[in-house]
Protein backbone atom coordinates (compact mmCIF):
# COMPACT_ATOMS: atom_id res chain seq x y z
CA UNK A 1 0.00 0.00 0.00
CA UNK A 2 2.44 2.80 0.66
CA UNK A 3 4.77 1.69 -2.20
CA UNK A 4 1.61 2.19 -4.40
CA UNK A 5 0.79 5.01 -2.78
CA UNK A 6 4.50 6.55 -3.64
CA UNK A 7 3.63 5.35 -6.97
CA UNK A 8 0.92 7.59 -7.26
CA UNK A 9 2.39 10.73 -5.48
CA UNK A 10 5.34 10.69 -8.02
CA UNK A 11 3.24 10.14 -11.02
CA UNK A 12 1.15 13.30 -9.81
CA UNK A 13 4.45 15.45 -9.05
CA UNK A 14 5.41 14.04 -12.26
CA UNK A 15 2.10 15.15 -14.31
CA UNK A 16 1.82 18.24 -11.95
CA UNK A 17 5.50 18.83 -13.40
CA UNK A 18 5.12 18.71 -17.09
CA UNK A 19 2.07 20.77 -16.56
CA UNK A 20 3.93 23.35 -14.80
CA UNK A 21 6.55 23.74 -17.34
CA UNK A 22 3.96 24.10 -19.79
CA UNK A 23 2.48 26.98 -18.64
CA UNK A 24 5.85 28.50 -17.15
CA UNK A 25 7.19 28.03 -21.24
CA UNK A 26 4.29 29.64 -22.49
CA UNK A 27 4.40 32.36 -20.17
CA UNK A 28 8.27 32.77 -21.34
CA UNK A 29 7.27 32.90 -24.82
CA UNK A 30 4.36 35.33 -24.22
CA UNK A 31 6.54 37.66 -22.28
CA UNK A 32 9.27 37.40 -25.53
CA UNK A 33 6.73 37.84 -28.16
CA UNK A 34 5.32 40.63 -26.33
CA UNK A 35 8.19 42.57 -25.90
CA UNK A 36 9.55 41.94 -29.38
CA UNK A 37 6.28 43.38 -30.38
CA UNK A 38 6.53 45.90 -28.32
CA UNK A 39 10.10 47.10 -30.20
CA UNK A 40 8.38 46.00 -33.50
CA UNK A 41 5.81 48.82 -32.02
CA UNK A 42 8.23 51.53 -31.60
CA UNK A 43 10.97 50.89 -34.26
CA UNK A 44 7.65 51.21 -36.51
CA UNK A 45 6.09 54.71 -34.34
CA UNK A 46 10.13 56.13 -34.98
CA UNK A 47 10.37 55.49 -38.44
CA UNK A 48 6.67 56.89 -38.54
CA UNK A 49 7.52 60.11 -37.06
CA UNK A 50 10.84 60.63 -39.16
CA UNK A 51 8.78 60.07 -42.41
CA UNK A 52 6.30 62.65 -41.57
CA UNK A 53 9.02 64.76 -40.23
CA UNK A 54 10.84 64.18 -43.67
CA UNK A 55 7.67 65.30 -45.14
CA UNK A 56 6.78 68.14 -43.17
CA UNK A 57 10.31 69.63 -43.90
CA UNK A 58 9.41 68.99 -47.57
CA UNK A 59 6.21 70.94 -47.73
CA UNK A 60 7.88 73.81 -45.84
CA UNK A 61 10.96 73.76 -48.45
CA UNK A 62 8.36 73.85 -51.24
CA UNK A 63 5.96 76.68 -49.72
CA UNK A 64 9.15 78.38 -48.79
CA UNK A 65 10.68 78.50 -52.29
CA UNK A 66 7.23 79.23 -54.06
CA UNK A 67 6.81 81.85 -51.49
CA UNK A 68 10.38 83.44 -52.14
CA UNK A 69 10.09 83.37 -55.72
CA UNK A 70 6.56 84.70 -55.96
CA UNK A 71 7.38 87.81 -53.45
CA UNK A 72 10.80 88.62 -55.17
CA UNK A 73 8.55 88.64 -58.31
CA UNK A 74 5.93 91.31 -57.02
CA UNK A 75 8.40 93.55 -55.95
CA UNK A 76 10.22 93.55 -59.42
CA UNK A 77 7.49 93.45 -61.63
CA UNK A 78 5.94 96.66 -58.97
CA UNK A 79 9.77 98.10 -59.26
CA UNK A 80 9.56 98.26 -63.38
CA UNK A 81 5.75 99.71 -63.49
CA UNK A 82 7.18 102.37 -60.91
CA UNK A 83 9.89 102.99 -63.75
CA UNK A 84 7.39 103.26 -65.83
CA UNK A 85 5.51 105.65 -64.38
CA UNK A 86 8.06 107.99 -63.47
CA UNK A 87 9.15 107.72 -67.96
CA UNK A 88 5.14 108.74 -68.29
CA UNK A 89 5.49 105.23 -70.32
CA UNK A 90 2.78 102.90 -68.13
CA UNK A 91 0.41 101.24 -70.05
CA UNK A 92 -2.32 99.31 -69.57
CA UNK A 93 0.05 95.76 -70.08
CA UNK A 94 2.26 96.73 -67.64
CA UNK A 95 -0.28 97.36 -64.69
CA UNK A 96 -1.65 93.88 -65.16
CA UNK A 97 1.84 92.61 -65.08
CA UNK A 98 2.02 94.06 -61.74
CA UNK A 99 -1.63 93.13 -61.06
CA UNK A 100 -0.52 89.41 -62.25
CA UNK A 101 2.48 89.16 -59.99
CA UNK A 102 0.58 90.66 -56.68
CA UNK A 103 -1.94 87.88 -57.14
CA UNK A 104 0.56 84.95 -56.89
CA UNK A 105 2.29 86.57 -53.64
CA UNK A 106 -1.23 86.74 -52.31
CA UNK A 107 -1.78 82.72 -53.38
CA UNK A 108 1.83 82.71 -51.88
CA UNK A 109 1.04 83.95 -49.05
CA UNK A 110 -2.01 82.15 -48.31
CA UNK A 111 -0.24 78.65 -48.41
CA UNK A 112 2.38 79.77 -46.12
CA UNK A 113 0.09 81.14 -43.36
CA UNK A 114 -0.82 77.62 -43.10
CA UNK A 115 2.95 75.85 -43.07
CA UNK A 116 5.22 78.85 -42.03
CA UNK A 117 6.93 78.59 -38.69
CA UNK A 118 6.09 81.63 -36.72
CA UNK A 119 9.61 83.22 -37.48
CA UNK A 120 9.11 82.72 -41.02
CA UNK A 121 5.54 84.18 -40.54
CA UNK A 122 6.18 87.24 -38.48
CA UNK A 123 9.13 87.83 -41.63
CA UNK A 124 6.22 87.16 -44.05
CA UNK A 125 3.93 89.61 -42.18
CA UNK A 126 6.11 91.76 -42.83
CA UNK A 127 6.78 91.78 -46.04
CA UNK A 128 3.04 91.71 -46.94
CA UNK A 129 2.18 94.96 -45.26
CA UNK A 130 5.75 97.04 -46.87
CA UNK A 131 4.66 95.41 -49.96
CA UNK A 132 1.00 96.90 -49.57
CA UNK A 133 1.88 100.07 -48.93
CA UNK A 134 4.40 100.10 -51.90
CA UNK A 135 1.65 99.36 -54.42
CA UNK A 136 -0.57 101.19 -53.02
CA UNK A 137 1.27 104.24 -53.21
CA UNK A 138 2.80 103.30 -56.73
CA UNK A 139 -0.56 103.03 -58.09
CA UNK A 140 -1.89 106.91 -56.86
CA UNK A 141 1.26 107.90 -58.32
CA UNK A 142 0.40 105.81 -61.85
CA UNK A 143 -3.31 107.64 -61.35
CA UNK A 144 -1.73 111.34 -61.29
CA UNK A 145 -3.25 111.44 -56.88
CA UNK A 146 0.03 110.57 -55.29
CA UNK A 147 -0.02 110.39 -51.30
CA UNK A 148 2.19 113.02 -49.38
CA UNK A 149 4.74 110.69 -49.29
CA UNK A 150 4.20 108.76 -52.63
CA UNK A 151 7.07 110.60 -54.74
CA UNK A 152 8.96 108.82 -57.28
CA UNK A 153 11.85 109.05 -55.04
CA UNK A 154 10.27 107.83 -51.98
CA UNK A 155 8.39 104.62 -53.43
CA UNK A 156 11.92 103.93 -55.05
CA UNK A 157 13.59 103.98 -52.35
CA UNK A 158 11.09 102.14 -50.07
CA UNK A 159 11.40 99.27 -52.80
CA UNK A 160 15.05 98.88 -52.43
CA UNK A 161 14.58 98.59 -48.64
CA UNK A 162 12.50 95.80 -49.47
CA UNK A 163 15.33 94.16 -51.10
CA UNK A 164 16.90 94.39 -47.84
CA UNK A 165 14.29 93.47 -46.07
CA UNK A 166 13.93 90.10 -48.03
CA UNK A 167 17.36 89.04 -46.70
CA UNK A 168 15.90 88.39 -43.52
CA UNK A 169 12.95 86.33 -44.90
CA UNK A 170 15.28 84.02 -46.76
CA UNK A 171 17.37 83.89 -43.30
CA UNK A 172 14.54 83.18 -41.31
CA UNK A 173 13.82 80.39 -44.04
CA UNK A 174 16.72 78.74 -44.14
CA UNK A 175 17.32 78.77 -40.26
CA UNK A 176 13.78 76.89 -40.24
CA UNK A 177 15.17 74.19 -43.01
CA UNK A 178 17.88 73.12 -41.09
CA UNK A 179 20.23 75.04 -43.72
CA UNK A 180 23.22 77.41 -42.99
CA UNK A 181 22.85 81.05 -43.58
CA UNK A 182 23.62 81.89 -47.06
CA UNK A 183 27.19 83.68 -47.78
CA UNK A 184 27.08 86.60 -50.20
CA UNK A 185 28.89 89.32 -50.46
CA UNK A 186 25.79 91.60 -51.70
CA UNK A 187 23.80 91.23 -48.75
CA UNK A 188 23.73 93.96 -46.18
CA UNK A 189 24.58 94.75 -43.08
CA UNK A 190 21.35 93.76 -40.78
CA UNK A 191 21.90 97.85 -39.76
CA UNK A 192 21.42 98.81 -43.56
CA UNK A 193 17.88 97.01 -43.61
CA UNK A 194 16.56 100.63 -41.61
CA UNK A 195 14.22 102.18 -43.99
CA UNK A 196 16.92 105.25 -46.30
CA UNK A 197 16.06 108.48 -46.67
CA UNK A 198 14.58 110.04 -49.46
CA UNK A 199 16.71 111.17 -51.96
CA UNK A 200 16.54 115.04 -52.21
CA UNK A 201 16.20 114.58 -56.28
CA UNK A 202 15.68 112.70 -59.61
CA UNK A 203 17.35 109.43 -59.18
CA UNK A 204 20.01 107.92 -62.17
CA UNK A 205 18.37 106.70 -65.12
CA UNK A 206 17.19 102.67 -64.30
CA UNK A 207 19.51 99.95 -64.95
CA UNK A 208 19.06 98.73 -68.57
CA UNK A 209 17.58 95.73 -67.68
CA UNK A 210 15.26 97.83 -65.61
CA UNK A 211 14.48 100.17 -68.70
CA UNK A 212 13.84 97.36 -71.46
CA UNK A 213 12.79 94.35 -69.63
CA UNK A 214 11.90 92.40 -66.67
CA UNK A 215 14.82 93.03 -63.90
CA UNK A 216 15.47 89.82 -61.57
CA UNK A 217 17.06 88.97 -58.54
CA UNK A 218 19.47 85.91 -59.71
CA UNK A 219 18.39 82.40 -58.83
CA UNK A 220 14.84 81.75 -56.75
CA UNK A 221 16.03 79.48 -54.36
CA UNK A 222 16.59 79.66 -50.83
Amino acid sequence: MDSGLIALGAAVVGVAGTLLATVVSQRMLARVQTAQFDREQRDAHARWLRDQELTELSRRRDCYTAANAAYRRYRIALMNFLWAVHRAQATAADRAAVEEARSGHHTAFAEAQMIASADVLAELDLMVKVLAGAHARTMRLADGVPEPDGSFEQIHAELVMITQRWVGMRSAMRSDLGLAPALNGTDPDPADCLPPAPAPGPLPAPAPEAVSGPTSDGPTGL
